[in-house]
């Protein structure tokens, strides 16, 4: 599966999942360590519009600057909202720097084929997470999810490190696990 398939791919997930989401389930807590369905919402929003705005060349600090937004609030539509944002970073990562050089990150200078990376995982990631919070198919996409797992596999160590993930894989899901359960072990997330 190549890098723009994968995202379009991962974003659909997370929009699937974000489509079953109603008034009621906005308060359920998440896997996600204090959060709950509204506040992943908004970080799904956000991050993909802090997306773009890296991806055009906003300067980092204008970029922070936007982070605390409330966009679940400020939206008629999440759904939409996300759909829209999505497409416009896929195309992004489409122009014509692609694939090539570094972006100013909010968190630091990413190379962008790491950065592309970042939010495959985070749109697939996330979809998984709101699935579970609100009783919805927690089934993940095969091919998408191989991409996941072969994308991670040179910055397994990095991804532990960061500590964004959790305690990182718990050391009990062993090699012939379905790839799904052991994706999400390696994100820090116990799916069973």
């Amino acid at each position: 599966m190549e890098f723009t398939t994968a995202l379009n791919a991962a974003n659909a997930e997370f929009a699937s999942r974000l489509k079953q989401v109603g008034d009621e389930h906005m308060e359920l807590p998440t896997t996600c360590s204090d959060w709950n369905v509204r506040d992943l919402i908004n970080h799904m929003l956000l991050g993909t519009r802090m997306s773009i705005q890296v991806l055009s060349g906003m300067p980092r600090e204008e970029v922070i600057g936007f982070l605390d937004d409330d966009m679940v609030s400020a939206s008629t539509d999440p759904v939409a909202d996300f759909v829209s944002l999505s497409e416009e970073m896929v195309a992004g990562f489409s122009g014509p720097q692609g694939l090539e050089g570094v972006v100013a990150h909010p968190a630091g200078d990413f190379p962008r084929p790491m950065f592309a990376g970042f939010r495959v995982a985070d749109s697939a990631a996330h979809a998984w997470d709101l699935a579970r919070a609100i009783g919805a198919d927690e089934e993940l996409d095969g091919d998408l999810l191989q991409f996941l797992w072969d994308d991670a596999q040179p910055r397994r160590e990095m991804l532990v490190a960061t500590g964004m993930f959790g305690e990182g894989p718990s050391g009990t899901v062993g090699d012939d696990a379905p790839l799904q359960t052991r994706y999400l072990d390696l994100l820090g997330r116990r799916p069973n």
